[in-house]
């Protein structure tokens, strides 16, 4: 008689492990919808600077010359990236000594400051150099609190997840960031769509980030009521937290780190672009309406956001590696046609942007997943935070600078080598890292 062990639901496991556990039981359900609407309204106060950035630009910065100022514009952009390793560092190190939930509510907490003040301070011809200052300085804020909420809210959730669910738990990570970046598209519609230029450029633009700041209070009080993850619960009870996590993952896990790393190269660059940063690429390179853009960005979040789950219990199913290696492959024989089939019209870009959005899936539905089961729990928070925003800083924070640079100099055709090469790098790191997905977990 066989002694394979199965689950609930009669699945087998494994041989030698424990039960494949697939049925989460009614505080574990409760524990991902509060993380997933918590981390969601952070991240509407994050992609608002995306959706204005052009608004932005002539707003906080000197509009004699409007490339100078969209360039200046990025560069903050870019530099909000450049604290997400410090926040990464210090945030996550936070939430592996004193709890997810503390280093939860302390991210969206910073993350809806810096939108308030970002949606009060005064334009450039009001006061002049500290207006951009400011603008710096609140960005600086929310890309601290950006480092640490992935790690926080990804050891969260799989943490909160059956055995035989982490991808799928997991996988409501990024729902909830795409649900984000799709509310702040929404709001982008709206106010670019219903209001006059004079009216959008005046106070449009800011009531869309005063929204954003209200959703990330109602984000802190959801993380305020959620109770913290019994994983933390038993390291805390048998005395394994660290009091330097971020010494504890270079030392005791350097593999697992560099892996983090390459597994993120890919998913940041074409993330950010595709997600992100399109329909201003897409304004800039073919002169299409950016409302008419961010119409086709709202429809592909939407399906993004429906499909990412499923993809999630596919990788539960099948494994990380198949499903992350479509991903990058994907992107390794797509890339060129893809952006040199961008043009004017509607279903130009939505095509382009739909079939970016279907490749990214592969990535999104991992990538807390297996970033999550590199680490045991006394390091987990800081093992994902760190290593994934050093990625992002580089290749993710940079993309719309890039691009746009790219365009100014007349060499934007040669931006799918960038894609393409980035996407061979986690390509290779996908096929040659360890299936994860029978792996004991803590």
């Amino acid at each position: 008689m066989s002694t394979t062990p199965k689950d609930p639901a009669g699945a087998p496991g494994p041989q030698g492990t424990a039960p494949l556990t697939h049925r989460m039981t009614g505080a574990q359900k409760k524990a991902i919808v509060a993380g997933t609407i918590g981390n969601t309204v952070e991240w509407v106060d994050w992609a608002l600077y995306s959706i204005f950035v052009k608004i932005i630009a002539d707003e906080f910065f000197p509009k004699s010359d409007g490339a100078v100022a969209l360039l200046s514009t990025l560069a903050v952009f870019a530099v909000g990236f450049v604290m997400r390793p410090i926040g990464a560092a210090v945030l996550g190190a936070y939430a592996d000594r004193h709890g997810r939930k503390k280093g939860m509510t302390l991210t969206v907490g910073l993350m809806a400051g810096g939108a308030f003040v970002i949606a009060l301070t005064p334009s450039y011809e009001t006061i002049g150099i500290l207006s951009p200052l400011v603008l710096l300085l609140a960005r600086l804020i929310q890309g601290f609190s950006a480092g640490g909420e992935f790690g926080s809210s990804s050891a969260f959730l799989v943490e909160s997840a059956a055995r035989g669910r982490r991808a799928f738990a997991g996988s409501w990570q990024q729902v909830s960031v795409a649900g984000g970046v799709l509310i702040a598209s929404l709001l982008g519609t709206l106010t670019t769509s219903t209001l006059s230029d004079d009216a959008l450029h005046s106070w449009g633009w800011r009531l869309a980030f005063v929204a954003g700041g209200l959703l990330g209070l109602v984000g802190l009080w959801l993380r305020v009521s959620v109770e913290d993850t019994e994983s933390f619960h038993r390291m805390r009870e048998t005395g394994t937290t660290r009091t330097n996590p971020i010494k504890a993952m270079f030392v005791e896990h350097p593999g697992a780190t560099l892996r983090v790393v390459g597994i993120t190269v890919a998913g940041t660059l074409t993330y950010y672009i595709w997600v992100n940063y399109l329909p201003t690429y897409a304004n800039l390179t073919t002169g299409i309406p950016l409302g008419t853009a961010l119409l086709s960005q709202t429809l592909c979040l939407l399906i993004f956001v429906v499909a990412l789950p499923f993809v999630g219990l596919l990788s539960d199913r099948v494994g990380r590696k198949p499903t992350m290696a479509c991903f990058a492959g994907g992107f390794v024989v797509l890339a060129w046609p893809l952006l040199h089939l961008l043009g004017n019209s509607f279903l130009s870009v939505f095509l382009v942007q739909l079939v970016g959005i279907l490749l990214i899936l592969g990535y999104s539905a991992n990538c807390a997943v297996i970033m999550a089961e590199q680490f045991p729990p006394e390091v987990r928070a800081t093992g994902i935070a760190l290593p994934y925003a050093l990625a992002v800083a580089l290749f993710g924070g940079t993309a719309p600078y890039v691009t746009t640079w790219m365009h100014d100099n007349g060499v934007s055709h040669l931006l799918w080598i960038y894609v393409s090469a980035a996407s061979l790098i986690s390509l290779v790191v996908y096929l040659t890292m360890p299936e994860t997905r029978d792996k004991e977990f803590s």
